[in-house]
């Protein structure tokens, strides 16, 4: 199965769980999925992660566009799928703008187009005010969950060496 990334998961990982100063295995772990062909973001949640100009954006920028993958023509159709899903629901027309414009709705696009699941901290919402990723992947039949969901599935374990190395015992 492959995983396709919300900027969120990146950017809360390195804010909480995750921390590039504790928890270097996750970082590792993505690195290694990619290039197993299993893990993916796409290059608008790569953008918003540079506008951070922090540690996570410089570790973006070293994984390039094997990592974020660019549009392609398969994503035409499923841009056009997503935006007319999106349109014929009752959300507030502010919400459909905002959604159109942001990295969200090339997410779940380039996840429709290519067979991939979106991986996102995002929850479900009734709001008519805000378009959340998994609605149109549920609309869509978009496989949608997220990161903890998507670390169980793949068996991700995090741990210390046969040393202990980083415990701070007695």
């Amino acid at each position: 199965m492959g995983y396709l990334l919300d900027a969120n998961v990146f950017m809360q990982a390195k804010r909480f769980h995750y921390g590039f100063d504790f928890c270097p295995a996750f970082w590792d772990w993505l690195v290694a999925r990619n290039a197993a062909g299993d893990v993916f973001s796409i290059e608008r949640v790569e953008d918003e992660i540079q506008a951070g100009g922090d540690q996570l954006a410089e570790w973006a920028a070293e994984r390039g566009s094997g990592f974020f993958l660019k549009p392609d023509a398969a994503i035409l159709a499923a841009l056009r799928k997503v935006s007319a899903w999106v349109t014929a629901k009752a959300y507030e027309p502010a919400a459909v703008s905002t959604f159109l414009q942001v990295a969200d709705y090339y997410l779940v696009a380039h996840a429709l187009a290519h067979g991939l699941t979106v991986v996102t901290h995002e929850k479900a919402s009734t709001s008519t005010k805000t378009v959340k990723i998994p609605e149109p992947c549920i609309g869509l039949g978009v496989k949608c969950m997220n990161p903890f969901e998507m670390l169980r599935r793949e068996r991700a374990r995090f741990v210390l060496g046969p040393s202990g190395a980083g415990s701070s015992g007695p």
